[in-house]
C-alpha cells in the first residue's frame, strides 16, 4: 500500500507567495507613479505639519485634506502633495510642499506648526579609533 501525499499545502504555499508578490509589485507601481506627480512641483520639499486635533467624530484624514487644499487651492492638489496622514501620536500629515504653499498652509488657524522633514542616520564610534 502506497501512501500519497496531497499537494494542498505546497499550492497553498505558492498561490500565496504569488499573491504576495503580485501585491507587492502593484504596491511599487503606485508609490513610484505617486513620487513621480509629487516631484513635478519645481521647489518642493517634504514637510511634516502638525495641526490640531479634531472634534470627536470627525473623519481626521478628512479634516487634514481640507487643511491642505485651503493652502493649495484644490483638493487634487492637496491629494497629489499628501504622502501620511498621522493620528495616534500627534495630529498632522505629511506633504510635499513649496516655500510658498508652506507659507500659505502656516496662516490656517488649525496649523500648528510646518517643519521640514529630516532624515537622521545613526553613526557608531568605529570612527573614533
Amino acid at each position: 500500500m502506497t501512501t500519497r501525499t496531497r499537494p494542498c499545502a505546497a499550492v497553498t504555499s505558492f498561490l500565496l507567495l504569488l499573491l504576495l508578490s503580485s501585491a507587492a509589485v502593484s504596491l511599487a507601481k503606485t508609490a513610484g507613479s505617486r513620487e513621480s506627480k509629487q516631484g513635478q512641483q519645481a521647489g518642493a520639499s517634504v514637510y511634516v505639519v502638525m495641526v490640531k486635533a479634531p472634534a470627536q467624530g470627525v473623519n481626521y484624514k478628512a479634516y487634514q485634506m481640507r487643511i491642505l487644499a485651503t493652502a493649495l487651492g484644490s483638493e487634487e492638489k492637496a491629494k497629489q502633495a499628501l504622502i501620511y496622514s498621522y493620528k495616534a501620536a500627534a495630529s498632522g500629515f505629511a506633504a510635499k510642499l513649496t516655500p510658498a504653499q508652506v507659507a500659505a498652509l502656516k496662516k490656517h488657524p488649525d496649523v500648528l506648526q510646518a517643519l521640514p522633514d529630516v532624515k537622521y542616520t545613526l553613526q557608531d564610534n568605529n570612527h573614533l579609533n
